[in-house]
């Protein structure tokens, strides 16, 4: 077997490979020697992995110095407050611009201190109403929808953060609570005309000393009614020609109350006008009397004393008075005129 082996293999059947190089071994049956260029091509490889172990640290070390100053500085705009905890204890930073921290102790959070809008009973992206917050009943026992809009502000940082867990939901579910109790207290027409504001006014004031009671942080700055109508068009339709013939009718009056402010005012002075002539009349008259009288008075106290002379007199001032507007005509036994006396003009002129 081992003859055929080593006449089958050719390299079996060469002679041994004399090395005369001096130091080295020499090996038989023509097997080669490893290469010393391998050793020496390894070399700059080791190197260069070593000089990028070496780089690691560094590279390190820079990115934790880079995260330190990063996590130590931050900056606050004119709307915003942070609230950094140490060791669990809350302190406030109200002013705005650069500020530093403990890195790995302190824990900074930011907190919006904007007015920010709340919207319940509409999707403010689509408009599309959200029947289960906007559909309410009345003090009438109607239905309506109404959609309101709520501005509220953060008062107080460490309170918003650490009072509640999500105090935006509470004070949602809170709005919507107060805005149902307030519409259940009023009537349908008042909330679709003339209640507006008012129902406006007692759900802000509730919210606000809920708000305060509660301590969350929160306060509610405003409160509107965006929408309110029925929830169907048919009912919809009913209510607005009511509240257009609502609105005529108070046209109506306030035209009846102008006109009667602009009569009144003309009436009372025509009536001034004739009380003071009918007074100006009246005395006038009295003062006609009373000279009247006196001329009487005086007239009987001369009768008194000279009663014959006193009724000549009388019947000559009577005469005077009369005669000059008499015609006197004078006639025969035949009809005949025979004379005529006065002033014929003048008595046909007063004939007439």
């Amino acid at each position: 077997m081992e003859e055929k082996d080593m006449m089958n293999n050719p390299d079996m059947n060469q002679e041994p490979v004399q090395n005369d190089a001096p130091g080295k071994k020499k090996f038989g049956f023509g097997k080669k020697t490893p290469k010393p260029k391998k050793e020496k091509a390894s070399k700059p490889v080791k190197e260069r992995a070593q000089g990028i172990l070496s780089v690691i640290p560094k590279i390190i070390i820079l990115l934790a110095v880079v995260s330190i100053a990063f996590s130590t500085a931050y900056s606050l705009n004119e709307d915003e407050d942070a609230v950094i905890t140490t060791f669990g204890i809350p302190s406030v930073v109200e002013d705005s611009g650069l500020h530093f921290k403990i890195p790995f102790i302190q824990k900074r959070t930011n907190v919006d201190m904007s007015v920010r809008g709340m919207t319940i009973g509409y999707n403010p992206h689509t408009d599309a109403s959200i029947e289960n917050e906007s559909l309410m009943i009345t003090k009438d026992f109607n239905f309506i929808n109404v959609d309101f809009y709520v501005e509220w502000q953060v008062t107080d940082a460490v309170a918003y953060l650490f009072a509640s867990e999500d105090p935006q939901t509470i004070l949602k579910t809170l709005t919507m609570s107060y805005i149902r109790d307030t519409i259940g207290s009023y009537n349908i027409d008042e909330v679709l005309t003339t209640g507006k504001a008012q129902i406006q006014s007692e759900i802000r004031t509730k919210l606000i000393e809920r708000m305060e009671s509660e301590q969350l942080g929160i306060t509610v700055r405003s409160v509107a009614i965006q929408d309110a109508e029925p929830p169907t068009a048919e009912v919809s339709a009913a209510f607005k020609a009511v509240e257009d013939a609502k609105q005529k009718a108070e046209e109506t009056v306030n035209n009846a109350k102008t006109y009667r402010n602009q009569k009144i005012p003309a009436a009372e002075a025509q009536s001034k006008t004739i009380l003071e002539n009918a007074e100006a009349q009246k005395q006038t008259r009295i003062r006609e009397a009373e000279g009247q009288i006196a001329r009487f008075n005086a007239m009987y106290e001369e009768y008194i004393k000279y009663p014959d002379i006193t009724k000549t007199r009388m019947y000559y001032e009577a005469m005077e008075e009369l005669l000059p507007g008499l015609k006197v005509i004078i006639q025969d036994g035949k009809g005949n005129i025979v004379n005529v006396l006065g002033d014929v003009n003048t008595n046909e002129t007063d004939k007439d």
